[in-house]
């Protein structure tokens, strides 16, 4: 019960966009920093999870697989996705452990954006030998 109360605090609480931009900053940070450690070759799930760790050790509030309800323009309800990290209740956070990021995953991040009524969006890629990081904002 004390969970739920907890997350419809913060669904009343906007950030402005310099806080999100500096959100952002401790994020790509974190996930830079997660990818020297770990390189690239392991599942999605892993740096999922390790982001996860990172951005809650800062003290910052995350949700991992969090279920956002998509409406159509008139407020019907047409479902849920799970937004791999859900950060602050206001960035959602794709993540992905591919070669490199294409159109498709970009039309994700977007269309989920869009869906749930959220600004901002990171879409990062563990899987390249490089780190990609993607910042989108509706």
């Amino acid at each position: 019960m004390l969970f739920v109360a907890k997350i419809t605090h913060y669904q009343n609480f906007k950030m402005t966009d310099t806080e999100v931009k500096s959100l952002c900053d401790v994020i790509r940070e974190e996930a830079y920093d997660l990818h020297q450690w770990l390189r690239n070759g392991h599942l999605e799930k892993v740096y999922e999870n390790g982001l996860r760790n990172r951005i809650a050790r800062k003290g910052i509030p995350v949700e991992q697989q969090f279920p956002i309800k998509v409406h159509d323009r008139d407020g019907t309800l047409l479902g849920d996705f799970l937004a791999d990290l859900f950060v602050e209740n206001e960035l959602i956070v794709e993540l992905k452990a591919a070669k490199a990021l294409t159109d498709e995953h970009t039309a994700q991040i977007l269309g989920y954006m869009r869906a749930s009524n959220k600004r901002h969006g990171l879409l990062i890629n563990f899987g390249a030998p490089k780190l990609e990081i993607r910042k989108y904002i509706l």
